[in-house]
């Protein structure tokens, strides 16, 4: 099948490379347009940019796609059908259209629970028993097109952002491969969203990783698990901002942001927790008793 394929982050990449060994011309891609990034903020290109780049896929990083001359170059490539994960801008409704088969969309939730830009750590953060991929055949709404296929996957209690962003790409690879032979065979037909159960995965915001002592040990450590490596989740020690990479729940109370003991358990609203990988400014993920080693928090400090 001769396809486009749309997206930007590592997400998408195995999406890509599974298109590609089974057979599929990928005609183009289209990728979000290069950022700076690192210490000299040069231009980096996409991880689905590079990526084309080596398998010698022509790339296009268009800023939108609102523009007729846009539109006109997208649909003058011939597709049967765009494949599309984790691309990072609107799709107007002549791109939608230009396809024979249409736009497929790789969403890495069961929808329609969490629609939306981060369903990953939304999953994690409110505490979900389970998540997935769906296959969706996209229309002009947010995630809002019929299902073609879906997989679920359990979230154990200790499932975080970066196993679970590697376990849903790599289904969404598979899935993928198997709604586009189902597709242009037609055995698989679309089925509608269920209008009870929408919920919304939001852009996840940078000051999301401050920790607030005042919510339940449960929650904040969803939140170590889901937002790292990116916003991460901090707390406030003097004019320091100390990282908490991973923690422990603790079956202990106290006044919230209380340092409880010498191994830096602090009460939270409703139990504590007690971080045990940290980071400080500048300086190596370490364990939380090498830091305090270095830098002892005695019982007693409250937390900012």
């Amino acid at each position: 099948m001769k396809l486009v394929f749309m997206g930007t982050p590592d997400f998408s990449v195995p999406i890509l490379d599974s298109l590609l060994d089974a057979g599929h011309q990928v005609a183009a891609v289209y990728s979000q347009p290069p950022r700076p990034a690192g210490r000299g903020h040069k231009e980096q290109p996409s991880p689905v940019h590079a990526f084309a780049h080596g398998r010698g896929i022509p790339v296009h990083t268009p800023k939108s796609l609102k523009s007729p001359e846009e539109q006109a170059a997208f649909a003058a490539i011939g597709a049967d059908a765009a494949v599309v994960a984790a691309y990072g801008l609107i799709l107007p409704q002549a791109v939608l259209d230009a396809p024979r088969l249409g736009c497929l969309n790789v969403h890495a939730s069961l929808l329609p629970r969490w629609r939306g830009a981060a369903p990953i750590q939304r999953a994690i953060m409110a505490g979900d028993a389970a998540t997935g991929v769906t296959i969706m055949q996209m229309d002009a709404g947010l995630d809002t097109g019929a299902m073609l296929l879906s997989e679920s996957i359990l979230l154990l209690p200790d499932a975080t952002a970066t196993w679970l962003h590697d376990m849903l790409a790599a289904m969404g690879a598979r899935l993928i491969v198997e709604a586009l032979e189902g597709i242009e065979q037609g055995s698989l037909a679309a089925t509608p969203q269920p209008a009870e159960g929408v919920t919304y995965a939001h852009k996840l915001a940078k000051d999301e990783g401050r920790i607030d002592w005042r919510q339940s040990a449960a929650e904040i450590e969803r939140k170590v698990r889901a937002l790292n490596p990116w916003p991460g989740v901090w707390f406030d020690l003097g004019a320091e901002r100390i990282k908490v990479l991973e923690a422990l729940l603790v079956p202990q109370d106290g006044a919230p942001g209380t340092v409880l003991d010498e191994h830096l358990t602090v009460a939270c609203g409703r139990h504590a927790l007690r971080p045990t990988r940290v980071q400080r400014p500048g300086k190596a993920a370490m364990s939380a008793g090498e830091m305090l080693r270095g830098h002892a928090i005695p019982k007693g400090t409250v937390l900012g």
